[in-house]
């Protein structure tokens, strides 16, 4: 038997094949209870680091206009299509864009990596922008 801290790969697969053989006595309930809820906290993490990309790239186009280029325009575009991706595949983190909190720490977020890759250091206390338009292919701040 492998145990969940020597060897938490070993220990997953010993774990999937219990569960597909029917073997469910013999399970590690607590790890598994703790890993499937860290696979959540990690599809959240995953969310919330495309968004933080995504409004820092934002800031940049919007307060460094003569340092626009094709680079932050593919960010800008891929973080997009990954996050609309992610959405749709995982429907329940769209209640994340509904609670003030989470979008308090991504904002807080997206200021100190802005700060660090522009050098400037005023930006909005809170976003400037809606959801809709962070999110619009079509839309780019000016």
């Amino acid at each position: 038997m492998h145990t969940y801290d020597n060897d938490i790969i070993a220990w997953a697969n010993e774990q999937a094949h219990l569960l597909r053989s029917g073997r469910f006595d013999c399970l590690d309930i607590a790890h598994l209870a703790e890993e499937i809820e860290d696979v959540g906290k990690s599809e959240q993490r995953e969310l919330a680091n495309r968004l933080v990309v995504l409004l820092t790239h934002l800031l940049k186009w919007h307060y460094q206009p003569e340092r626009r280029g094709a680079s932050w325009e593919c960010t800008i575009r891929e973080q997009r299509r990954a996050f609309t991706l992610r959405l749709k595949r995982t429907p329940s983190l769209k209640a994340m864009l509904r609670d003030p909190d989470w979008w308090e720490e991504i904002w807080a977020d997206t200021i100190a990596a802005a700060s660090v890759e522009t050098g400037l250091g005023q930006f909005p206390k809170h976003c400037p922008w809606s959801v809709n338009d962070i999110f619009n292919d079509e839309w780019w701040p000016e």
